[in-house]
């Protein structure tokens, strides 16, 4: 059982941000479940790498056996997907800062509309 709570915590970020991202209309919220997906993305990635008694890829000792170390590509792509997230996260936020200073509200609602 105790092996089931990163996917259950996958399955909890994921489920809390497709639920900011459809059901709030707040733009800062909208970001927020965007990086949660993200981050259940990437806790998943290194879940998917984890062998049971394996160690770090990157350490050669005395004894080490190829067989017994962790999957190295799901930490590559984790880590490039950080980086990735990041550069999106402020591209969203950039974009999020000029939305409100041409229309001067974050709510999903009101932008577009002409004002009365």
């Amino acid at each position: 059982m105790i092996y089931n709570i990163p996917y259950i915590a996958v399955v909890a970020l994921i489920l809390i941000g497709l639920y900011a991202v459809i059901f709030k209309r707040n733009l800062i919220k909208i970001v927020i479940g965007i990086t949660l997906i993200e981050s259940g993305v990437n806790l998943f990635l290194i879940t998917l790498a984890f062998r049971e008694g394996s160690i770090a890829p990157i350490y050669r000792g005395s004894g080490s056996n190829p067989l017994n170390m962790s999957l190295p590509v799901p930490h590559a792509l984790t880590l490039t997907s950080i980086v990735i997230g990041v550069a999106v996260l402020a591209l969203m936020l950039s974009l999020i800062i000029h939305i409100y200073k041409h229309y001067n509200t974050l709510d999903v609602s009101k932008i577009g509309r002409e004002k009365e």
